[in-house]
């Protein structure tokens, strides 16, 4: 992925992607590979919300159990 994508980033292109598609504004001869960004962009979006859900977890289970 690129260096600087973030959540909301990826997201907001996700979102342009699917309403290319729904609108059928999108061309046969570039469809796969917007298909192929959105299958990408994901993949990415699911693997941050999973370290983030991860990480709130960790500083959840910190408060629930501080060290003594």
């Amino acid at each position: 992925m690129e260096e600087t994508l973030t959540y909301e980033m990826a997201y907001a292109e996700l979102a342009a992607i699917a309403k290319e598609i729904e609108n059928e504004t999108i061309s046969v001869d570039v469809l796969a590979t917007k298909v192929k960004r959105a299958s990408e962009l994901i993949t990415f979006c699911q693997a941050k919300l999973k370290s983030t859900e991860s990480e709130v977890n960790k500083i959840i289970s910190q408060m629930e159990n501080p060290a003594s």
